[in-house]
């Protein structure tokens, strides 16, 4: 699990509240009516916006925010090498038999398409296709809470509009009209909370993880085709430790050194 998405919203929220009940108190900023408007007018919208399927699809995505992969590719890249050495002992037909333990359906096809003889530019274009609908997929997902994002202060400002017309219509009364303002103000807080701390950072956390799970697909992508080509299983790797940032390519270093001394 992620706790970086987790710990900052809380903590997001914690000193908000925080700066809240320093100088006011914390039951005048809930307003079920603001909440109302801000949530029930950004998911309507969204539902506008976007076809159903899609919008359910994203709850779903929502969850990549909050979980973590570490070191994903120091996996790939060793499963790779395997692939590669099994292919230099046994021939590529052995693959078949080493990609049914195979989990990731991306890599086992890639597999499968080596083993079947297929045309090495064809096996990259093949996997370069279903490389770019799973980045468009992705980026489904992040535009569905970009514009969440987008909507809710929108829809805070029409809280706040529907606050100021009620409150011009008792202006005969001039003790209600602090009370009133304040409550129409309420509601642009909430959108203004809900997209900057909760729907704009989740957008931005699913482009990373997109980012990270694109780069995968490239390094086993390119890991299939040197295999096809016969390269050697080092110069693979190496070729392969190229996509990673020096820091990554350290630890998985020492992983290995840690894994051939055990």
């Amino acid at each position: 699990m992620d706790l970086a998405t987790i710990v900052g919203i809380l903590v997001g929220l914690a000193f908000i509240i925080m700066g809240i009940m320093q100088d006011g108190d914390i039951v005048t900023f809930f307003n079920l009516p603001s909440i109302l408007i801000v949530v029930g007018g950004t998911v309507a919208a969204t539902f506008v916006a976007y076809p159903l399927y899609t919008v359910l699809d994203s709850l779903k995505v929502v969850r990549k925010a909050f979980s973590a992969q570490k070191n994903e590719a120091g996996i790939i890249i060793t499963k790779v090498i395997d692939l590669a050495n099994t292919a230099r002992k046994e021939g590529l037909l052995a693959l078949e038999e080493a990609s049914e333990q195979i989990d990731d359906p991306f890599l086992q096809k890639g597999v499968m398409l080596v083993v079947d003889g297929t045309d090495p530019e064809l096996v990259r274009n093949l996997l370069e296709t279903e490389l770019s609908f799973v980045e468009e997929r992705h980026k489904e997902g992040q535009g569905i809470f970009e514009v969440m994002g987008t909507y809710a202060p929108a829809f805070g400002m029409i809280g706040t509009l529907i606050g100021l017309i009620n409150m011009l219509r008792r202006l005969d009364d001039p003790s209600t009209i602090g009370p009133s303002m304040a409550v129409a103000l309420i509601t642009t807080f909430y959108g203004s909370l809900m997209a900057n701390l909760i729907f704009l950072p989740i957008a931005n956390k699913l482009k990373f993880r997109s980012r990270e799970e694109i780069l995968l697909k490239e390094i086993m992508l390119e890991g299939l085709l040197s295999i096809q080509a016969g390269e050697n299983p080092r110069i693979i790797e190496e070729k392969l430790k190229a996509f990673l940032p020096p820091k990554v390519r350290a630890e998985i270093s020492e992983q290995k050194q840690k894994g051939e001394e055990e």
